[in-house]
């Protein structure tokens, strides 16, 4: 399980949404406040997401950051990682549940109310809500669900709530104020001219919201 500690600046990390060099993105990022790497990667197979993963959880365990893999349980096990975050069309949480150790973080991003509220008892550990605002980085994100059903699920749920989708320093704060633990994203850092700074820069709304 994370802790909401963990899950203050969530990095979704997609080599295929990275500006530059996509490894120095992740390791500047991380210098800069990540506080959790989740990797996701839809092209290639599992061969180049494995690959990719080994490459990731390395650079986590020697800044003790907690590493995920999006949607793949076979490469999440196979690379050692820390957890993994499914959506509603993945392998069910209680499938998850019977293949993996009581450590094994699961975070799962619902869809609907009812999801949200279900969640903990199908073996969820956190949610990832959203997409907040519009996003370019996932085609498949779905409509925009705003700042009111963002804040009405974070109360719904017990668990602690990431919001992602089209976050960005700009609007960081207006997220925060709705009662999530933390941000999830993915080009606020990774298509920055300067990944470390923006990822300072966006803990320190992060940490300032969670303060007041």
């Amino acid at each position: 399980m994370l802790s909401p500690e963990r899950l203050a600046l969530y990095l979704v990390a997609d080599p295929d949404q990275t500006s530059g060099d996509f490894l120095a993105a992740i390791d500047a990022a991380m210098d800069g406040g990540v506080t959790a790497v989740q990797l996701r990667v839809k092209h290639g197979g599992d061969r180049r997401a494995y690959e990719l993963a080994l490459d990731v959880q390395k650079r986590c365990v020697w800044r003790g950051i907690p590493f995920l893999v999006n949607d793949s349980l076979g490469v999440a096990l196979a690379s050692n990682a820390d957890g993994i975050h499914i959506g509603v069309n993945d392998l069910p949480l209680i499938a998850i549940r019977t293949l993996i150790s009581p450590t094994f973080a699961v975070g799962y991003s619902p869809e609907t109310d009812e999801q949200t509220i279900q969640a903990r008892s199908a073996g969820a550990d956190y949610l990832g809500l959203g997409p907040v605002f519009v996003t370019g980085s996932k085609a498949d994100a779905g409509a925009a669900i705003g700042l009111e059903i963002l804040s009405r699920r974070a109360r719904l749920s017990d668990l602690p709530t990431v919001a992602i989708g089209g976050i960005t320093l700009d609007n960081a704060s207006a997220v925060m104020e709705s009662g999530v633990v933390g941000i999830a994203v993915m080009s606020a850092i990774l298509r920055a001219a300067d990944p470390r700074d923006a990822a300072q820069r966006l803990i320190e709304v992060v940490r300032y919201a969670r303060q007041t």
